[in-house]
């Protein structure tokens, strides 16, 4: 036996190139900056102060993915915005809290090391954490050769905010009448990707020989950071919610206090091309409200005398509008009428 043979290498790990792929993120993270927060990328641990500014600071943490979407980026070889959709997974819930990012942390694991690849998927995660004004400070690269195909690959992100305990947007602020605003979503964001490719399979419908769809399907999730801390900074709002999996209803119960309810309109939702595309190839409505975000990214909870300062934070693009209000004892969140596909935004 050559036990020459017997290496890493050989068995399907290169360490080589994944500390190149380290190095490429270090140097990226710290680009530009004269006085980095964080200057350890590589080793065991990110070690930071906790602002002065912040009084009281209490710690927020979130971790998500993008679940099959993934799948999108590989069919289709395009890898540079998959990386911004982790941090919006991950930050978009932070807010929900109150709390402003602080730093990230990803994983991605992968069949073979491909550089390339890699640093696009970084870039990507870079820009995320840019938008959400977070420092990326760490993670984990895992080859992992027999776990996955060739080719085949997945990410998960880690991140962590900081609110002072004043702050914190907790359900008890939340009362009766207060308005629920609908910030559009800028498309399908990162979840339903499974029911996604499966109605595409089962209508042998080609991604790639559909404009539309190559663009629309890899749009990254809008990542809502800017102005919703704006909102809660000048007291503006008593509640929000991140429309990811569940949908409307499942979101918005999981931030109204007890003894509360919520009605919703859903006549006033303004859905947009992509949901309208899907919602012909003949998905059922209620599968849609409860998968897809029907062009509802996220939802803030006000009273009517904040709404035109609300409204004013936002471009026009997402402007909130009104799609229902709270009301003490529901104890549920109802969801009254049916959306109008056919209606011009």
């Amino acid at each position: 036996m050559n036990k020459n043979k017997l290496t890493y290498v050989k068995s399907g790990v290169n360490i080589k190139a994944a500390d190149k792929f380290v190095k490429f993120i270090s140097l990226n993270t710290n680009k530009g900056k004269k006085r980095p927060k964080f200057a350890n990328i590589g080793a065991f641990g990110a070690v930071s102060k906790i602002p002065k500014k912040i009084k009281n600071p209490r710690l927020v943490t979130s971790a998500d993915g993008v679940g099959t979407k993934i799948e999108i980026a590989n069919e289709l070889k395009k890898f540079d915005t998959i990386g911004i959709d982790l941090v919006a997974m991950c930050v978009n819930d932070l807010i929900v809290q109150g709390a402003k990012p602080f730093y990230f942390l990803d994983y991605i694991s992968i069949d073979k090391i491909d550089l390339k690849k890699l640093k696009i998927i970084a870039k990507g995660i870079l820009k995320g954490c840019k938008i959400s004004r977070c420092e990326l400070v760490g993670g984990e690269t895992a080859e992992m050769p027999g776990t996955y195909a060739k080719g085949k690959f997945d990410i998960a992100g880690f991140a962590v905010g900081l609110v002072s305990q004043k702050k914190i947007l907790k359900k008890n602020k939340i009362k009766n009448n207060d308005l629920i605003l609908a910030i559009p979503s800028n498309g399908l964001h990162s979840n339903g990707f499974s029911l996604i490719r499966y109605v595409l399979k089962k209508k042998k419908i080609k991604i790639k020989n559909n404009k539309f769809l190559k663009k629309e399907l890899l749009t990254p999730t809008k990542i809502y950071v800017k102005e919703v801390i704006k909102l809660i900074e000048n007291n503006l709002i008593n509640g929000c919610a991140n429309i990811t999996g569940g949908g409307l209803k499942d979101n918005l119960s999981r931030v109204i206090p007890k003894g509360y309810g919520a009605e919703i309109n859903l006549e006033s939702v303004k859905t947009s091309k992509i949901f309208k595309f899907f919602k012909n190839l003949g998905i059922k409505d209620k599968e849609m409200i409860k998968t897809l975000n029907c062009g509802i990214g996220f939802c803030l909870i006000a009273n009517l005398n904040n709404l035109k300062k609300i409204k004013k934070s936002f471009p026009k693009k997402y402007k909130p509008y009104i799609i229902g209000k709270v009301l003490k004892g529901k104890n549920k969140v109802v969801l009254n009428g049916k959306i109008n596909w056919k209606k011009k935004n």
